[in-house]
C-alpha cells in the first residue's frame, strides 16, 4: 500500500549511523531540555558558578555527610540570618520605617497637634531627613505613637494589611517581592539539609511574624527581633496583651548574640548579615567550635538594586569588610554572585 515508510535510522557507509534531520534535531533539543532541566534542580539557580556559591554548597555538604569529620547533627545546625538588607531590600530606608511613616499619617486624623510638632510635622511635610535629625529620641517617639497603646492583635492586623498593599517607592513592587531570590533559595537549601533557619533582625519582631513564613518559610516562633514591653489585661472577658510605650530589648549588634541565646539556646552554625549591625552575631558564630560558617552580602549592584557600603547610612558596612578575610567569613557580591536579585515578577 504505497510502499514502507523510509527507516528513522540506518546504518550507512563505513557503518555510521545516520538520521532525518528533523528527528536529529528533535533529540537535540530534547538533550538540551534535560541538561537546563537539570541545571535548574541543582541548589542555588539563581547564583552564579562563583567561589561563594562553591564555598557555601561545600560547608552544607560538609557538615551533613554522616563520614565527614565536620559533620554536624541536625538539631545542632542552626542558621541564622539578618533581615533588612540581607533577605530583602533595606533601601532608601528600612520598611519598618516607611511603616511608621504611613501609619503617621494614618493616624494624623486623630493628632490634629502633629502638624506643629516635631517630628511628626516633618514625617506629614514628606522631610524624613529632617523628622530623623533628631536622632534616637525621634526614633522612638515615632515608634511608640504608632506601635504602642493596641494590643497585639490590633498590631498585626494593622501590620498584615499594610504589608499587603505598600509598595517600594522606586520601583513599585510589594515590599515582600523586594526578597532576594538567591536568599531564599539559600533558606531552602539549608531546611532541605536539616537546618532550622531564624531570622535575626533588628527590626521589630512582631513587624516581622506576621508574613515571614509565607515569604521566607520561617515560622513566627523562629523569628527573632526588637521589642516593646506588653501587658497582659482582660478586657470584656478576654484576655489581650497591651503594647506598651516602653522597648524591651533590641536586637542589634551587640544585642543579637544575647537575643540568640534567649530565643534559641543554641549558638548558631552558620550566619548571614549585610552590615556592621551583624558583626557581632557572625561573630558569635564563628568563633564556636567545630565547622561554622559567617557570610556578608555585598551590596554591589546599583543597577538592579542598590551599591552601598561604608558611607551608607543605611545597613553600614565597613568593619565587616575588613575583617572578613581573616576571620574566613564569605563575602557575597551580589553583582558578580547572584544571576538575578529579586524574583520574577507574576
Amino acid at each position: 500500500m504505497g510502499g514502507s515508510p523510509a527507516p528513522v535510522a540506518a546504518t550507512g557507509a563505513g557503518g555510521s549511523l545516520t538520521m532525518r534531520p528533523a528527528l536529529f534535531a528533535f533529540f537535540l533539543m530534547a538533550a538540551l531540555l534535560a541538561f537546563r532541566a537539570a541545571r535548574g534542580a541543582e541548589p542555588l539557580p539563581s547564583w552564579n558558578d562563583t567561589d561563594s556559591r562553591h564555598a557555601i554548597l561545600a560547608f552544607v555538604s560538609r557538615v551533613t555527610q554522616p563520614d565527614s569529620p565536620d559533620f554536624i547533627p541536625p538539631a545542632e545546625r542552626i542558621a541564622v540570618f539578618d533581615n533588612d538588607g540581607t533577605l530583602w531590600c533595606e533601601q532608601p530606608a528600612y520598611f519598618q520605617l516607611l511603616f511608621v511613616v504611613d501609619r503617621v499619617k494614618a493616624l494624623a486624623v486623630e493628632h490634629p497637634e502633629w502638624r506643629e510638632k516635631e517630628p511628626f510635622a516633618s514625617v506629614l511635610n514628606g522631610d524624613l531627613k529632617s523628622a530623623l535629625a533628631g536622632g534616637e529620641r525621634a526614633i522612638l517617639e515615632l515608634v511608640m505613637a504608632t506601635h504602642a497603646g493596641i494590643t497585639t492583635d490590633e498590631f498585626e492586623r494593622i501590620v498584615s494589611g499594610w504589608i499587603a498593599t505598600a509598595r517600594h517607592p522606586a520601583t513599585g513592587r510589594l515590599y515582600t517581592e523586594m526578597v532576594y531570590q538567591p536568599m531564599l533559595e539559600l533558606l531552602e537549601h539549608l531546611r532541605a539539609n536539616g537546618f532550622k533557619t531564624f531570622i535575626v533582625s533588628g527590626g521589630g519582631i512582631e513587624f516581622m511574624r506576621p508574613w515571614a513564613e509565607r515569604v521566607y518559610g520561617i515560622p513566627p516562633e523562629q523569628v527573632i527581633g526588637s521589642s516593646i514591653k506588653t501587658r497582659y489585661e482582660v478586657r470584656d472577658g478576654k484576655p489581650v496583651l497591651l503594647r506598651l510605650p516602653e522597648f524591651n530589648f533590641i536586637d542589634d549588634k551587640d544585642g543579637k548574640p544575647v537575643g540568640i541565646h534567649r530565643h534559641i539556646g543554641r549558638r548558631p552554625i552558620l550566619a548571614v548579615g549585610n552590615s556592621d549591625g551583624d558583626f557581632q552575631m557572625l561573630e558569635y558564630t564563628t568563633t564556636g567550635g567545630g565547622a561554622r560558617l559567617g557570610v556578608i552580602v555585598h551590596h554591589t549592584d546599583a543597577d538592579r538594586e542598590y551599591a552601598y557600603d561604608r558611607e551608607s547610612h543605611v545597613g553600614r558596612l565597613s568593619r565587616g569588610l575588613d575583617e572578613a578575610p581573616k576571620r574566613g567569613w564569605i563575602v557575597v557580591d551580589m553583582k558578580r554572585d547572584w544571576t538575578r536579585v529579586f524574583p520574577p515578577q507574576e
